[in-house]
């Protein structure tokens, strides 16, 4: 029994001295604390708007002249550039006619000649002479003329588009002006998007204007093209934007883009945006908690003006834009008090398993 005795009396005292010794490693609680910094406000604001590509319009072509289709050079869905051939009429009478006035108006330019050699030898009267000028030119107009019709036995694009559609096909008369291709000329892309009221009562203070689309790199410049002051059934007014330069070939009709809208607005105060959670009373006056270079922290009053249009706390006075504020656990932190910062995860290193 003393033996047992004794041995309990050994684990007690062991205990209590690993108790002691592990007592005497332990440490002063440390607040965790997460930080942010100020965002600098501007006076300017960008929204965005979705917008679809149209074609700033669609081209009916046809050739100046009635005859016979003899050839059509294209395919709808085909891109064509300006000044490519498009289709043909058959040219043979039109060649035939212009040859038939090249004979007469060689032979009446040579009669011409010996007429005003004569008058100039006072053979001839000045009013014969003048008959066979005026002869001379009424014979060249028409020939220019035909001239003329033979050249609109070709069609050549306009500019730059698709080719929407055909109406006709080969060996089929068609009468001048008649629509023969239909294209979407390209060479004036324009984005048309739908905004509302208070957006267009703002019209006077927008400042620039861009769009982003899938699968074309970058921000793509544009600028106003129209405005119309007329709202539809939805209160959406109908703007129209043009491209500052050629449009990207990878833009086509009909596909859906982002639109940007930047508006400047000279009676917004500019200051700072912090996330709302930094934001704490301290006896009823806005406060945040500003990390130091010693790892303390110190209580900053500030002073609020609203939110902005992420949600974020506007702070007008109080920062300068270059303090480390704590964003989380603001609540149970107190003046001078050292914590230790929660680094923030990398976002391409997800669960640090890299």
């Amino acid at each position: 029994m003393k033996t047992a005795g004794k041995r309990v009396g050994i684990v007690l005292v062991t205990v209590l001295m690993y108790g002691c010794a592990g007592g005497s490693k332990s440490e002063p609680f440390v607040q965790r604390v997460s930080l942010t910094r100020p965002v600098a406000l501007s006076d300017e604001s960008t929204r965005t708007y979705s917008g679809i590509v149209r074609a700033a319009h669609e081209v009916s072509l046809g050739f100046k002249t009635a005859g016979q289709i003899a050839r059509i050079h294209v395919a709808e869905g085909d891109y064509v550039r300006q000044g490519q051939l498009l289709a043909e009429l058959d040219d043979a009478d039109y060649r035939l006619a212009v040859e038939a006035l090249q004979i007469q108006y060689d032979q009446l330019r040579d009669e011409v000649e010996r007429t005003r050699q004569l008058f100039e030898q006072r053979s001839v009267s000045a009013n014969d002479f003048e008959k066979a000028s005026a002869g001379l030119r009424q014979l060249g107009v028409q020939l220019q003329a035909n001239r003329n019709k033979l050249d609109y036995t070709k069609l050549y694009a306009p500019t730059d588009g698709y080719i929407q559609k055909v109406n006709f096909s080969p060996a089929e008369m068609v009468d001048a002006g008649t629509a023969l291709l239909s294209l979407l000329d390209v060479s004036r892309m324009e984005i048309e998007v739908d905004i509302p009221a208070g957006e267009y009562l703002q019209r006077d203070r927008f400042t620039r204007f861009a769009c982003r689309a899938a699968g074309v790199g970058g921000e793509i410049p544009l600028r106003l093209s129209g405005l119309p002051p007329k709202a539809d059934g939805n209160q959406l007014y109908h703007l129209t934007l043009a491209f500052t330069a050629q449009p990207d070939r990878q833009l086509t009709a009909g596909m859906n883009v982002e639109v940007q809208i930047t508006t400047t607005d000279t009676t917004r105060q500019r200051g700072y945006a912090l996330p709302l959670g930094t934001i704490f009373l301290d006896g009823g006056t806005p406060s945040v908690w500003v990390f130091g270079a010693d790892s303390t922290v110190t209580r900053r009053a500030v002073v609020l003006d609203n939110t902005d249009a992420e949600g974020r706390a506007v702070i007008i006075d109080g920062l300068n834009g270059g303090e480390q504020i704590v964003r989380a656990g603001v609540s149970a932190l107190e003046e001078g008090e050292k914590v230790r910062v929660i680094a923030v995860p990398s976002q391409t290193n997800v669960g640090g398993v890299l």
